[in-house]
């Protein structure tokens, strides 16, 4: 049955970028519609999976700062929501000394005076048990990160906006967009109108952009997510306040290296390798590479003597990348009144981007 319907602002792609820009526009009182593709929730994308991490720690200025108003606006919504979503853990950076990786991450903390601490081969295993630093490598521990509960988050900024008079459509696949002064969307229930658009839907974002005109240097890749059994349970457990970690480069490869204490999975830490292999998102089942698999084992035996070097669980994620890695946030070239977020990476450094989003959507 075709329907017709007015918003002051379609947000296309229900993650946690199209799903928080939807709730700030909704807290500025803008009639807002969500359109997802997929019946919610599903884990077909990127912003599924009970755990993310959240850190100051990066390679540039212009993240952590951003991180400090994020920081404010998860703890904003906690008490709007009464629900816990972040749990501090620190996180363990890890990296050859001399690296330009790792020095970068290290002075990116100390210029903005984040709380850290410096870690040496004398006192590493008394601060970090169950883990050999590798030689040549130096570590430090950004003291303010954590754990988001990423699951729970979406299901409550969902749950939020649609408090606040937000209208989700899930099951909804949209077909085409018209741009103009008012832009007219179509999807396989029906047609709606709106004053503004914002196009947040992750690995689908050229397919839709296709519609306009547009499309960008994207590229998709699936990420083997793999969860390792600990020989000793909670030798890596959140309880026991084991914090998250990235590798920065090692041995065994150049790309980080990241994992979070066992949580979701008891007695199961989730160490993952950060890239993947190109995939159609609609066709992503097909594509088998598992080669990163290998080399986390080989990270893992030397480094986690704690975990069975075989990963017990392997699940996926898809990731959207630009050629820099730094994530697309802005109008439409030729239609001003159209948004574009894309290119995240599967990270969720989410709020303060998505800020941003419906600042530029409202002006």
């Amino acid at each position: 049955m075709s329907t017709s319907r007015d918003f002051d602002c379609i947000v296309i792609g229900a993650g946690v970028q199209g799903s928080f820009t939807a709730y700030q526009l909704a807290k500025k009182n803008k009639k807002t519609l969500l359109l997802e593709q997929f019946v919610l929730p599903h884990s077909r994308g990127s912003s599924h999976g009970q755990t993310r991490i959240i850190r100051k720690a990066y390679e540039q200025n212009f993240y952590t700062h951003m991180m400090e108003e994020c920081y404010e606006l998860w703890a904003q919504l906690e008490r709007e929501a009464g629900v816990k979503l972040y749990r501090q853990t620190g996180l363990l950076v890890m990296g050859p000394e001399k690296s330009a990786n790792y020095q970068n991450i290290k002075d990116t903390l100390q210029r903005n005076k984040v709380p850290m601490v410096v870690l040496t081969h004398d006192n590493f295993s008394q601060h970090i048990p169950n883990v050999n630093l590798a030689k040549g490598d130096e570590a430090l521990v950004d003291t303010t990160a954590g754990v988001l509960f990423a699951d729970r988050a979406l299901k409550t900024v969902q749950e939020q906006f649609l408090k606040l008079g937000g209208v989700i459509r899930d099951n909804e696949k949209v077909t085409d967009i018209k741009p103009g002064p008012v832009v007219r969307v179509s999807t396989s229930v029906g047609v709606y109108h709106a004053k503004s658009l914002v196009i947040t839907a992750g690995p689908w974002a050229n397919k839709l952009l296709a519609n306009t005109g547009l499309q960008l240097p994207l590229e998709v890749v699936k990420i083997n997510v793999c969860y390792w059994k600990e020989k000793v349970p909670g030798s890596y457990g959140m309880k026991q306040r084991f914090p998250c970690f990235v590798q920065t480069e090692c041995l065994e490869s150049k790309v980080h290296i990241y994992g979070l204490p066992s949580n979701e999975y008891p007695g199961l830490m989730k160490v993952c390798y950060h890239m993947g292999s190109k995939t159609d998102p609609d066709q992503r089942d097909l594509q088998k590479d598992k080669s990163d698999i290998e080399i986390l084992q080989h990270y893992i035996a030397r480094c986690f003597p704690g975990l069975v070097p075989e990963p017990a669980i392997v699940e996926s994620c898809l990731y959207t990348l630009t050629p820099d890695h730094h994530f697309v946030l802005d109008y439409h070239p030729a239609y001003s009144n159209i948004m574009i977020g894309a290119g995240f990476s599967g990270d969720i450094r989410i709020l303060t981007t998505v800020l941003w989003i419906y600042i530029r959507v409202l002006l």
